[in-house]
């Protein structure tokens, strides 16, 4: 079996200014908090684009679209994807950090489910924004309906583990493998589909975590080389958002500011968001 050490890529923030008033409060759940970790067997990467460096007028979360003007879901674009999950290989699944493709697209996830506000569910539905949910039992399974409430828009709920533990990729096959497995199976019972995708707590993860993963029916682990978060983006590479970027956010008290630099972000780099599950193939 390959070296199991934990691989994590070297933070390279580079900050992106944003013309917003949003006021961001709440501390940070500690998911995400540590920079992506780059893939041990890496999904073969998109050619890096240039950004425009301008950043578009952020738009007012609490104005509502006009009646007699189309939601954006009804006018978003169809692409056809270009991207294959790379097979299981060795009994490890494979890791994505950003999907290499040439369609102008980007990938909306959003994980735990520590605060539910139903702000969060108006201002997704108000954009038009397909996501993908990376959940964590403890955190919602006081409220399942929240989660619901997006999924009935088509969106997909994903493991993130039952307790969140961020040192899990450090810890025994037996204790990684009853993680991933107890998430799949309460996300079974409670929204009526297994998780394909996985994404470790704070973004750690082994070839143990990776076989755990195998074993228990994930085809793929997802990380990511850019985030929302405290209120503006945070790049691993460049300055702006790249066609195939997998940005992660999370349900957390600052949502709001947080899916507004995402827009910002979105609009200035021209790239539409569209469904990761779907767009991979992993339903």
């Amino acid at each position: 079996m390959p070296d199991d050490a934990v691989r994590i890529l070297p933070s390279r923030r580079t900050a992106l200014t944003l013309l917003s008033t949003a006021v961001v409060g709440g501390a940070l759940a500690s998911c995400g908090t540590a920079p992506g970790p780059q893939a041990a067997q890496a999904t073969p990467d998109a050619a890096a684009s240039e950004d425009p460096d301008a950043i578009l007028a952020v738009h007012n979360p609490d104005s509502e679209p006009s009646a007699a003007s189309p939601s954006p879901a009804a006018t978003a674009p169809h692409f056809v994807s270009d991207f294959t999950i790379p097979p299981i290989q060795g009994g490890l699944v494979p890791v994505i950090t950003r999907v290499a493709t040439k369609q102008p697209v980007v990938f909306l996830t959003i994980d735990d489910g520590v605060t539910k506000h139903p702000e969060a569910i108006a201002l997704l539905k108000k954009y038009g924004y397909p996501i993908t949910m990376f959940l964590t039992k403890n955190f919602v399974q006081d409220n399942p309906n929240f989660f619901r409430d997006l999924m009935r828009d088509g969106d997909f709920v994903e493991n993130h583990t039952v307790s969140h533990d961020t040192t899990m990729s450090t810890k025994p096959y037996a204790y990684q493998l009853a993680e991933i497995r107890g998430m799949q199976e309460y996300a079974k019972a409670t929204f009526g589909r297994r998780p394909t995708l996985f994404r470790p707590p704070g973004g750690a993860y082994s070839n143990t975590m990776r076989k755990a993963c195998a074993d228990a029916g994930i085809r793929a682990l997802i990380d990511w080389e850019t985030k929302a978060n405290a209120g503006h983006m945070d790049y691993q590479y460049g300055n702006g958002l790249r066609p195939g970027d997998v940005v992660l956010m999370h349900f957390r008290p600052e949502f709001a500011a947080d899916l507004e630099a995402f827009r910002a972000a979105q609009l200035a780099a021209g790239l539409t968001v569209v469904n990761l599950v779907r767009f991979i193939g992993a339903e």
